[in-house]
């Protein structure tokens, strides 16, 4: 079976690698890749911004399924483009990633299938917003795609309307409104669930760490790192949240013609109240897949088919290892609100035995694999409690070198580790 894995970032390699441990030994291909994923999978030449000419390349192949990584392809229409052309495809179709495209579209369904979530206000512009403001902090959202940076928390109205300004009137993420969402507090979580257009199946619990520093503090990124499995999540809790989150959404768009077929991720926050939804993402975590995916003991290959399949996940049970996954992101300098390319990695022929190293924004520079971008690595660890395992993955990231590198240093810290 040939396989091709569409994106370029640590979730795509997570993906290649979980893929290549199927069973099935299938042909995968990755389109367009980087400089780790280039070593386990064949590169296609195709642009997957450009849909038919794309389609046209993966059909010529003769792909016999496709893994849409990222969400942009998702919003723009991807997967309909394969499916059209008779491509098999895992990944949502466009009216249905509008639950990430859209943060109002995504609040309009949760409140149709009476999913907890934060109370909210959709606006257009700056005076309306601020007239909306009853008190701080206040959440800020672009409405649109914004590779998780188009979050404000605003302590006070100079914050909000800075915010506000670059949003709806220097429109740094599209023309879009923003919502206005109340400031809940508790732990963060990410519950991924496989859905088939009718059934939800959970996927192990983690959390990630969305700040650039440590302490939650300075701008949003795409994420700087993450553990799984979240321990106080047991089993009878995660079946409630995927009952009462996913499962009502796929309900909601299964009634509305438009059968969810992919990944739904729940971004929640666990207040006093119970599991509140702060987001939806119709595709893996990044940086999440790089700490769950490595844990998975069920054919991933297997799954995603019978996702794609109305009803074809029905009693899937899935199979873990009991071991703790911990995932440090380095990044390059002046991440998030710039990048740097070009910079030599030294470092990476130190990996051990229980380390995975996934590329994100790498590239080839002759012999030498350079930074490429933003988040450039992924350094997970696999091993006994969450403790001996972190230190172990900043052990090993911390031999990998590239000038201005920047990591968090209290992923899965003490505070994770407190009990419930």
């Amino acid at each position: 079976m040939k396989v091709l894995v569409v994106g370029s970032g640590g979730r795509e390699h997570a993906l290649v690698r979980a893929l290549a441990r199927s069973p099935q030994a299938p042909e995968l291909l990755c389109a367009p890749g980087n400089a780790g994923i280039r070593a386990e999978a064949r590169l296609l030449d195709a642009d997957p911004e450009d849909l038919g000419a794309f389609t046209a390349a993966v059909a010529a192949e003769g792909v016999d399924l496709v893994v849409i990584g990222p969400e942009a392809p998702l919003v723009a229409g991807l997967g309909d483009a394969l499916r059209d052309a008779g491509v098999r495809c895992f990944g949502p179709s466009a009216a249905c990633a509008r639950l990430e495209g859209s943060k109002a579209f995504a609040k309009e369904v949760m409140e149709l299938a009476y999913v907890e979530t934060a109370e909210h206000r959709v606006v257009r512009t700056v005076a309306e917003a601020e007239a909306e403001i009853g008190s701080y902090p206040i959440v800020i959202k672009a409405d649109g795609l914004a590779a998780g940076k188009g979050v404000v928390i605003a302590a006070d109205e100079s914050e909000a309307r800075a915010a506000l300004v670059a949003m709806l009137e220097e429109k740094r993420f599209g023309d879009h409104p923003v919502v206005l969402e109340e400031h809940l507090t508790g732990d963060e979580l990410s519950v991924l669930a496989l859905c088939d257009g009718e059934n939800a199946v959970a996927l192990s619990p983690a959390r990630d760490y969305k700040r650039i520093g440590d302490g939650d503090t300075g701008p949003n990124t795409g994420g700087m790192g993450a553990f799984s499995p979240v321990r106080e999540i047991n089993k009878g809790m995660l079946e409630e949240i995927v009952a009462t989150v996913h499962q009502p959404v796929v309900d909601e768009l299964k009634a509305r013609g438009m059968p969810f077929h992919g990944v739904l991720y729940a971004g929640l926050i666990l207040t006093d109240e119970g599991p509140v939804v702060i987001e939806f993402n119709v595709r893996f975590g990044d940086p999440e897949a790089q700490a769950v995916l490595p844990r998975l003991r069920s054919d991933l290959l297997d799954l995603l088919l019978r996702a794609t399949e109305t009803g074809g996940l029905e009693g899937a049970e899935l199979e873990w290892d009991t071991r703790t996954a911990v995932t440090i992101v380095l990044a390059s300098r002046g991440y998030p609100e710039s990048s740097s390319s070009g910079d030599p990695i030294r470092g990476l022929d130190t990996v051990r035995e229980g380390i995975e190293i996934t590329h994100a924004a790498t590239a080839e520079a002759g012999a030498e694999v350079v930074t490429a971008g933003g988040r450039v690595l992924n350094v997970t660890a696999l091993g006994a409690g969450l403790s001996a395992t972190r230190k172990a993955a900043y052990a090993a990231a911390r031999k990998i070198e590239f000038d201005g590198s920047q990591m968090r240093g209290d992923i899965a810290g003490e505070r994770a580790a407190r009990p419930a």
